[in-house]
Order: structure tokens, then sequence, then C-alpha cells
């Protein structure tokens, strides 16, 4: 698999449960449809682990087969739907793309 990580933190007039519903319900939506999405994993963050790990609401991994299919998906107007969607909420977001390894499974 290939990932798209997103790291987003609400806008500061959201509330967290606010912001994760509308991740979950109203954005997820229009992210679904993305071509070649195989798994889409959501994380509502409840707490950090140390003090710099701070002021995150949510980590989303897109998974896509390989590279070609997630870059695919970048340039699709799908996605140009779920970024015009996002509009000019004003949360912040870290976004990285990688290769995924499967280093444990219990």
């Amino acid at each position: 698999m290939f990932n798209l990580a997103l790291l987003a933190a609400r806008p500061s007039d959201w509330t967290h449960e606010q912001f994760i519903t509308w991740w979950r319900g109203e954005h997820a939506e229009v992210t679904y449809p993305l071509p070649g999405l195989r798994a889409w994993r959501h994380t509502a963050v409840s707490s950090a682990l140390e003090p710099r790990s701070e002021g995150w609401d949510g980590l989303s991994v897109l998974s896509f087969d390989d590279e070609a299919a997630a870059r695919a998906a970048l340039a699709s107007e799908q996605w140009q739907a779920a970024i015009r969607h996002v509009g000019s909420m004003r949360g912040k977001r870290i976004a990285l793309l990688g290769d995924e390894r499967e280093m444990f499974r219990g």
C-alpha cells in the first residue's frame, strides 16, 4: 500500500467534537469517491503523549495500491472537490505521502 497521511487540527472557533463529526461525516462523504482509494482509517486524537505533540485533533490514513494510484487520486476532480469542501476553514494540517510496510501484527 501507498498512503496519504493527514494530521489535522480544528479551527480555533470549533470544538474537537465538531471537527471530528465534520471530518467523519460531511467531509468524508466528499472524500469517499477518490479514485483508487482502497482503505481509509481515521483516528480522533484523545490526548497527546507529550507537550510537543499537543494541538492535533485527528489523523487520517488514505491507502492506495501504489504511488501512481495515489498521485492519480490527488490529480482528480474528486480530490479538488474535497479541497474545495475544506475551503477557508482555517485549521492546520500536515500532509505526507509514503510507502507502507507492516512491521508487526499481533
